[in-house]
């Protein structure tokens, strides 16, 4: 699994398989697109004005927990 953001453009992108096939991209909403296999295998998840949708009530900043090792780290994003 890999996660990308890209300030100038304020995606982010969660890529959760290697693309292997053509995927199809569903358009969820106007900021969510879910990258997916003919078969349903889900490879990614773009999130549009990921600013927004990541930071909401953490001041901006991506926090990402590791509950089995008791490890956090704060990523700042773009505003």
């Amino acid at each position: 699994m890999q996660f990308t953001y890209d300030p100038r453009y304020n995606i982010a992108y969660l890529r959760l398989h290697e693309r292997t096939e053509q995927v199809e991209t569903l358009h969820i909403s106007d900021e969510i697109n879910i990258d997916i296999a003919p078969d349903g295998t889900v490879y990614g998840i773009e999130l549009l004005n990921a600013n927004v949708q990541l930071g909401a009530g953490d001041q901006g900043k991506l926090i990402i927990i590791n509950e089995a090792l008791g490890e956090r780290q704060e990523i700042p994003l773009a505003r």
